[in-house]
């Protein structure tokens, strides 16, 4: 993979998909349809995926897709492939509240080489460049011009004061209890894949996911903070984080900035 070329296209299409998604959000109301496994899909997890996939199969037509929306995608075989959440936290979105992204990533060999996670309602924008470092642009996010960017890269962590971030949606008895192993000095919540970032960004230390996600929800967010320094293993046995699994599952996992010293699970 080229990624002189990736990066542009990916870019350019999170922003083309977030600015219908935020069309659709913005409006007086939308439907909500109940898939296969119970999870909410909307027209904007529908439309933002049309935009994304006809864009990555017209650059990329010999490059392995897997996209959430698309089931028959979930049947491909590989380690190296092109993984989208079209919009990660729908819950989110449909509660308006804002925590929910676009992710597109670039995995090969198992690992998420690059990757972009934009939050539109937010107005945060994250990804890996070509030669792999992780910044946040800042700016009105031209479909054509990257605007004012700056390197993001993980905190040097405290270990007697941590930072820790979890999820808004699904954080239960559980996460509390691996979270309380460490000294925490506060924590926040967040949605869908901007936990990731919080750690790149080093606004957070560690997000430990006890859980149930997908490589679609975490490619993306997993390649920027790769690209910023940080790390995501196992909960289990703490071995890094792989792509191409049975069926696009993960496993539990903890994303981190090395200087956390991580407690068993």
């Amino acid at each position: 993979m080229n990624y002189d070329v990736l990066i542009p296209v990916i870019r350019k299409l999170a922003i083309e998909a977030g600015a219908k998604i935020m069309e659709i959000y913005n409006s007086d109301d939308f439907d909500v349809k109940v898939k296969s496994d119970d999870s909410p899909v909307t027209a904007a997890d529908e439309a933002a995926d049309a935009i994304i996939s006809a864009g990555l199969r017209a650059a990329f037509p010999d490059v392995m897709l897997v996209t959430e929306e698309q089931a028959e995608s979930h049947a491909a075989k590989g380690d190296t492939f092109l993984i989208v959440d079209p919009l990660d936290g729908t819950k989110e979105f449909i509660h308006r509240r804002g925590d929910f992204t676009v992710n597109i990533a670039y995995v090969e060999n198992g690992v998420p080489q690059r990757g972009v996670v934009y939050a539109p309602a937010k107005e945060r924008m994250f990804f890996t460049q070509a030669d792999g470092q992780s910044v946040e642009e800042v700016g009105a996010f031209d479909l054509e011009t990257v605007g004012e960017t700056r390197a993001i890269n993980v905190a040097n962590s405290d270990n007697s004061a941590l930072m820790v971030v979890a999820s808004k949606s699904h954080r239960d008895q559980a996460t509390d209890d691996y979270i309380n192993k460490y000294n925490v000095k506060d924590s926040k919540s967040a949605g869908s894949s901007l936990k990731f970032c919080l750690v790149a960004t080093g606004e957070a230390d560690i997000y430990p996911r006890v859980g149930r996600t997908m490589e679609w929800d975490t490619a993306a967010g997993h390649a920027v903070l790769l690209g910023a320094g940080g790390q995501v293993v196992r909960f289990d046995d703490h071995t890094p984080l792989t792509y191409g699994k049975e069926d696009f599952a993960n496993p539990f996992f903890i994303a981190y900035a090395p200087d956390v010293a991580l407690k068993s699970a």
